[in-house]
């Protein structure tokens, strides 16, 4: 059967809407990835690309910038990255920049994202090798968080058995928790020590009044006195101080001091 004209036109059309269709997607696509216009090259060198693909962005300052080109193995423990940048942005990546590679959001693809350090350096060069940081190896991050995990296992486990001692009354804090007789004892040792602390009050009391001692404690609290009397006296000095000028005065005096010495005597034996 053959097809109509009306048949052929449309198919006609319908083949050149595809082949439009087709070279505006190669033209956003190639446009995204600096497959035209003016770029330069630079590449870095990475002991671990981690993940990083050719075809992944390239960004400074946030925006994709650039695209990863190739990636080969250049010894046992480097790879080479390679990157087109848009010349647009070659003024502003200095010789000092660092490449470093991140993801695009928590679980997006690899791209590598370009800092610059100094804004008074020289403008790198095309061709040019950029200083780079290896990402971090997440392999070992993990290892050292299971090695966390597991100490925090064993210390809680320890804590664990530490509760669980004392509330079952064992060990030391145990028994002082939960054993009454603990506390007992320390009610009567608190209640054997104020007795001893009144007794040797009464012993003190008693002391004072034995006739052995009685003299010991009156000249005690005699010279407390006139310590008390000689401070009081520094403080309040008398505003002049008279002698005895008659021979009254001064028999009396005497006889104030005779009785004076014959107190303290007695008050001695």
């Amino acid at each position: 059967m053959k097809a109509t004209y009306g048949q052929r036109i449309k198919t006609g059309i319908f083949t050149v809407i595809g082949l439009l269709m087709l070279i505006v997607a190669i033209f956003l696509i190639g446009r995204t990835k600096n497959m035209f216009g003016n770029t330069f090259h630079i590449y870095g060198t990475f002991k671990n690309v981690g993940g990083l693909e050719a075809g992944n962005n390239v960004r400074f300052v946030g925006i994709n910038v650039g695209t990863v080109v190739n990636i080969k193995i250049i010894s046992d423990t480097l790879a080479r990255v390679d990157m087109i940048i848009d010349e647009k942005t070659h003024p502003f990546i200095k010789s000092d920049a660092i490449a470093s590679i991140g993801s695009d959001g928590l679980m997006g693809d690899k791209l590598i994202s370009i800092a610059s350090t100094s804004a008074n350096s020289v403008v790198i060069s095309n061709g040019a090798r950029i200083t780079s940081v290896d990402p971090a190896d997440f392999g070992a991050i993990i290892s050292k968080v299971q090695h966390i995990a597991s100490n925090a296992e064993v210390i809680t486990d320890g804590l664990a058995g530490i509760a669980t001692q004392i509330s079952s009354g064992k060990g030391n804090i145990g028994r002082l928790i939960y054993d009454n007789s603990i506390a007992k004892n320390l009610d009567a040792s608190m209640s054997n020590m104020k007795a001893g602390t009144a007794g040797f009050s009464e012993n003190m009391n008693a002391a004072k009044h034995n006739f052995l001692l009685k003299g010991y404690f009156k000249n005690k609290e005699r010279k407390k006195q006139q310590a008390e009397q000689a401070k009081e006296d520094a403080q309040n000095p008398p505003a002049t101080a008279t002698k005895p000028d008659t021979k009254a005065d001064r028999k009396a005096q005497r006889k104030a001091d005779k009785k004076a010495k014959k107190d303290a005597k007695t008050d001695g034996q």
